[in-house]
């Protein structure tokens, strides 16, 4: 259930003043398009009809939903994501996010287009200012796209290609018309080929090895932990419950990676 947020006087203002819109909406549809109007009755006495104005609110308010869905796609365009939307529906950002469940990363154009130039210092790493890339490999649609959000909210917008599973991601990263990733966000259980099968592949490849690869997994057992590092994974970090801090850690590996480490060079073949 969606966190309702609270309102100051001025917004309970603006509520009262929208209730009694709606109730004078309601009046006005009742009378001049009377929906179930039993034969011979007049539509005047349908004005205090409690069922009539049930009725005419019923349309009034599958007409606010689409309306508003219509608006929100509009701002995602625009560059909103689900935090921005959450305040101006007056819910939580989760609230937002199961109201119009996917809309940010649905919407055309991208809401987030990755910009020409790079805004960090270029001293920072040694290397003139460029944008980057991450290739998420997540089979969960949910997670990806909470990923995906955490990483374009975060300060710039980032390039970020997704592979449903190893697969999709050996395919891609094989493909000579595609640019090697900066970052691989690697989950561990996947169909077809699994993260530990593809991390396996990566580290023994000449060519991929040197890709920094961050294992973002449910798996907390030691096992895995264990064989996630002796195949020589750059990080193990298990996804928290909480949503909040789910964001908040997606973040911190965005920030280490791309405003505290030094990245690697790219190759001549891949700049642009």
């Amino acid at each position: 259930m969606a966190v309702e947020t609270r309102m100051d006087p001025e917004q309970e203002e603006l509520a009262e003043r929208a209730r009694l819109a709606v109730a004078e909406a309601a009046r006005q549809l009742v009378v001049s398009s009377p929906v179930g109007v039993p034969d011979g009755q007049d539509p005047d006495e349908l004005r205090n009809d409690a069922l009539a104005s049930l009725r005419a609110l019923a349309y009034l308010g599958r007409a606010v939903e689409e309306c508003a869905a219509l608006a929100a796609r509009t701002a995602a365009q625009e560059g909103a994501g689900y935090p921005q939307l959450g305040r101006a529906w007056g819910v939580s950002r989760q609230g937002a996010r199961k109201r119009w469940p996917g809309l940010v990363f649905t919407a055309r154009p991208a809401s987030r287009p990755l910009p020409h130039h790079q805004t960090r210092s270029s001293l920072m790493n040694g290397l003139a200012p460029r944008s980057y890339t991450v290739l998420l490999v997540e089979d969960d649609m949910a997670d990806a796209m909470l990923i995906e959000e955490a990483l374009t909210e975060h300060g710039m917008a980032r390039g970020i290609q997704r592979a449903d599973d190893g697969v999709a991601a050996l395919e891609y990263l094989r493909d000579p018309r595609t640019d090697r990733p900066d970052l691989i966000v690697l989950d561990l259980n996947m169909p077809r080929m699994n993260g530990r099968e593809v991390l396996n592949v990566l580290k023994n490849d000449s060519e991929l090895s040197s890709i920094p690869i961050v294992v973002l997994t449910t798996s907390a057992a030691p096992d895995d932990i264990d064989d996630a590092y002796r195949q020589h994974a750059n990080a193990y970090v298990t996804k928290p419950v909480n949503l909040d801090e789910f964001i908040e850690t997606v973040q911190s590996i965005d920030s280490f990676f791309f405003d505290t480490a030094t990245t690697l060079p790219r190759h001549p073949d891949t700049e642009s």
